[in-house]
């Protein structure tokens, strides 16, 4: 595996800082302990906590908004859905 250089790590560093990412990873980590509580997901499973509303688009970690998707499934939407995803762009 490459080395990753000095600038891109500042970079990353920087990007997780900011207030709305720590947001969403706490919202992210609020709703995997809610399933990891009622037993559908463990560690390492291999599985994904999907917010069927995402949470950059107004969605929350409520137990009605999350389902259990594996990580292929979930991590290779944006390719099925390119329209609701656009990198690059943001609010």
């Amino acid at each position: 595996m490459p080395k990753t250089s000095a600038k891109s790590l500042k970079t990353k560093a920087a990007y997780n800082k900011k207030p709305s990412v720590q947001a969403k990873r706490v919202a992210q980590n609020k709703a995997r302990r809610h399933a990891i509580a009622k037993g559908t997901v463990t560690k390492g499973d291999g599985k994904d906590v999907d917010h069927k509303k995402p949470l950059a688009k107004g969605g929350s970690a409520k137990d009605s908004n999350t389902r259990v998707v594996t990580q292929k499934e979930n991590r290779g939407w944006r390719a099925k859905n390119p329209e609701m995803y656009k990198k690059g762009e943001s609010k």
